[in-house]
C-alpha cells in the first residue's frame, strides 16, 4: 500500500516509489493517469518491466508526426489563396476570403483526425497527452488564428521541445507564428507595445499570478517589439524592436525576448509553476502542498528546467503513488474517447463529422481551447449536457455503422479504410454473441474488468452478476446493455 500524503515529507514525496508498492494497482494507476487507459496486455508488460523501465520507454522520445494531407494540400495552395485575396476587391475578395477560411477549416478537421488516430495508438498515447498537456499551457486557438498550418506548426514546435529545456521551449514558442498571431504580436512596436503575451508568459506560461509586477509587464512587452510573422515564417523587424533598456524583476538592460525569458526562469517560481500544472493535469483538483512544490521546483531549475527528468522524477515519486490519488480523477473528453476506443481495441472512425462533433458535445475541441488559460478539467467536465454526449459516444461504439446516413464521401472514406482487414471502428453483433458464449461467472468478471478503472463495489459486482444470470435467451442484448451500462457509470468516468 502507497504512503499517504500526510506522511510523506517535502523530501520523501518525491522519492521515487519503493520496489515493494509496486503491483497492478499501481501500474493501472499509473497508465490511466499517464495514457488514456490500462489495457490487460500493457499491465501486465508495467508490471513485469518495473516502474524506472517504464517510464523511460514512455518518455523517451517523441513520436514523429507527420503533417497529414490536409495540411499539405493547404500549404500547397496557399499562395494561390492568398494570391486570390490580395488580387481582388469588393465582393470577389470576400469570397477568396471564405475560400481560404474553408480551406483552412477542412484542414483543422483532417489535422484533428489524423492526431486523434495517431494519439489513440497504445505506443504513441503517453507522449501524445504529455503534448496535450503542453498545449494546454502554451495555449493558442484555432478561432482566432484561423489559419490551420500555424496550428499544426506551434504543436511541431512543442513536439520538438517536449522533453528538452523548457527554457528553450519558451524562446521556441515566442517564436511560433501561431502565438505571434494569438497573443498580439504581430502589430507590437517601440511606441505601442503590446502587453499580452509578456502578461501570459509570466501569468499563464512559466510563473504564475503574484510573482511579477504590472511594471514587470510593461516593461517585458518592450523586448517583444518587432517579432512578426510572414507566411508561417518567423521575421524579426528589427526597426520595429524597442533597443532600449527596460527593468524586470529588479534587472536592467537591453533585454531582447530571449533575455527576459532568462530572467524569468531565473525567479523560483519557475521551478514550482510547471509541476503544479502537472499535477492540475494528471492528478487532482486539489493544490499540492507548497513546500512540497517548492522542493521539486528546486530541484528541477537545478536540473536546467529539463522536461524529460521532470517526468521521470513526478510520475516516479511516493506522492503521484499517494492512496488519496487513485480513482478519483475525472477523465477529460479526450481520454474518455480515446481510452475507450483502446478499452474496445477500436479505430478512430474516418469521419469528422460524427468524431468531431462528439467531442465538441462532450466539452473539448482539440486545437481550439476556450481561452488563453486552456482546458479547466476536472467537474467542468461533467454536467448533464457532456454526460448525455458521453452516453451517445458509448452507444455509437457499441452498434454496427449505420452507413445509411453518411454521405457519399463518408461512405467512400469509411470503405478505403475498412479495406485493412484489422480495423474495426465500432463493436458488431458477432462480438457480443462470442461473449455471450462465457459462462456466467468469468463473462461477469470480464465485463467488469473492461469497464471498471477501479475495483467495483461488491453492489456493481453483484448486479452485473444477476442481470448476466438472468439474461435468458437474449444474452448478447444483455451483454450490450451491461456494457453500455458500465461505461456510462460514474466509475468509468474516473481513473
Amino acid at each position: 500500500m502507497s504512503d499517504p500524503l500526510s506522511t510523506l515529507s517535502p523530501q520523501t514525496a518525491w522519492e521515487p516509489l519503493p520496489k515493494a508498492q509496486w503491483d497492478e494497482s499501481a501500474a493501472r494507476h499509473l497508465l490511466q493517469r499517464i495514457g488514456f487507459s490500462a489495457t490487460p496486455a500493457a499491465l501486465v508488460q508495467a508490471q513485469h518491466d518495473g516502474l524506472g523501465a517504464t517510464l523511460d520507454r514512455a518518455f523517451a522520445r517523441m513520436p514523429d508526426f507527420p503533417p497529414p494531407k490536409g495540411i499539405t494540400d493547404l500549404r500547397a495552395d496557399l499562395p494561390a489563396l492568398v494570391e486570390s485575396i490580395r488580387g481582388t476587391e469588393g465582393a470577389e475578395k470576400r469570397r477568396a476570403r471564405q475560400r481560404a477560411r474553408e480551406r483552412s477549416r477542412e484542414a483543422l478537421a483532417d489535422l484533428t483526425l489524423a492526431w486523434l488516430k495517431h494519439a489513440s495508438r497504445l505506443e504513441n498515447s503517453i507522449a501524445e497527452k504529455w503534448l496535450l498537456f503542453l498545449q494546454d499551457i502554451w495555449v493558442v486557438g484555432s478561432d482566432k488564428v484561423k489559419n490551420t498550418i500555424l496550428i499544426h506548426q506551434h504543436q511541431d514546435i512543442l513536439r520538438r521541445h517536449a522533453l528538452g529545456s523548457e527554457v528553450a521551449l519558451a524562446k521556441a514558442v515566442s517564436r511560433s507564428p501561431a502565438m505571434i498571431v494569438y497573443l498580439d504580436l504581430q502589430e507590437s512596436k517601440p511606441k505601442a507595445p503590446n502587453e499580452n503575451f509578456a502578461r501570459e508568459l509570466f501569468e499563464l506560461f512559466t510563473l504564475g499570478e503574484g510573482h511579477y509586477t504590472e511594471n514587470d509587464i510593461k516593461q517585458a512587452a518592450r523586448a517583444f517589439t518587432g517579432y512578426r510573422q510572414r507566411l508561417g515564417e518567423f521575421i524579426e523587424a528589427r526597426r520595429q524592436h524597442d533597443t532600449g533598456r527596460k527593468t524586470v524583476f529588479g534587472h536592467t538592460g537591453s533585454y531582447n525576448g530571449d533575455g527576459i525569458i532568462d530572467l524569468a526562469f531565473r525567479q523560483p517560481a519557475a521551478g514550482t509553476f510547471l509541476p503544479r500544472e502537472m499535477a492540475r493535469f494528471y492528478l487532482t483538483d486539489a493544490p499540492l502542498p507548497g513546500a512540497h512544490l517548492a522542493v521539486l521546483g528546486a530541484w528541477w531549475a537545478g536540473h536546467d528546467y529539463d522536461l524529460r527528468q521532470l517526468t521521470l522524477r513526478f510520475f516516479g515519486s511516493r506522492l503521484f503513488f499517494a492512496p488519496e490519488f487513485r480513482g478519483n480523477y475525472i477523465k477529460s473528453p479526450v481520454q474518455f474517447y480515446l481510452g475507450l476506443l483502446q478499452d474496445l481495441d477500436l479505430q478512430v472512425m474516418p469521419v469528422p463529422r460524427y468524431v468531431i462533433g462528439a467531442l465538441r458535445q462532450m466539452g473539448q475541441m482539440p486545437f481550439n481551447p476556450p481561452n488563453v488559460r486552456g482546458w479547466v478539467g476536472g467537474r467542468a467536465w461533467i454536467n448533464s449536457t457532456t454526460l448525455a454526449a458521453r452516453r451517445q459516444v458509448v452507444n455509437g461504439l457499441l452498434r454496427p455503422i449505420n452507413t445509411e446516413a453518411l454521405n457519399a464521401d463518408e461512405r467512400h472514406a469509411l470503405e478505403r479504410a475498412q479495406q485493412e482487414s484489422s480495423v474495426r471502428f465500432s463493436r458488431d453483433e458477432a462480438w457480443f454473441e462470442q461473449w455471450a458464449s462465457r459462462p456466467d461467472a468469468e463473462l461477469t468478471a470480464q465485463l467488469l474488468a473492461l469497464a471498471q478503472p477501479s475495483p467495483p463495489s461488491t453492489e456493481l459486482a453483484g448486479q452485473i452478476a444477476a442481470f448476466v444470470r438472468n439474461s435468458g435467451e437474449y444474452r448478447a442484448t444483455t451483454v450490450r446493455a451491461a456494457l453500455a451500462a458500465l461505461l456510462e457509470s460514474p466509475g468509468y468516468q474516473l481513473c
